[in-house]
């Protein structure tokens, strides 16, 4: 079971927007407004490999596509893990 079906099981009443194609992205769930959590770091590496593109094409990708994406009240939370 992958984490998305974890959340959709634990949260069973609840609806989630997400990004088509970044499942295995989901690190969680923020609890309070219940917003699904994506890992930068995997949306990267996603990118990166499906895509075929070079590491500065998906940053490039991310940031114009992405990270200022608003899909309405539960836009996904993006966490910066490129630690």
């Amino acid at each position: 079971m992958n984490k998305l079906e974890c959340i959709t099981e634990t949260y069973f009443d609840e609806s989630f927007l997400k990004m088509d194609g970044f499942d295995s992205c989901i690190i969680g769930v923020e609890q309070s407004s219940l917003k699904l959590i994506y890992s930068k770091k995997s949306i990267l590496d996603v990118l990166i490999k499906d895509s075929e593109m070079s590491e500065l094409e998906a940053i490039e990708y991310y940031e114009f596509n992405i990270l200022g994406c608003y899909m309405g009240e539960k836009t996904p939370i993006l966490c910066d893990d490129l630690f």
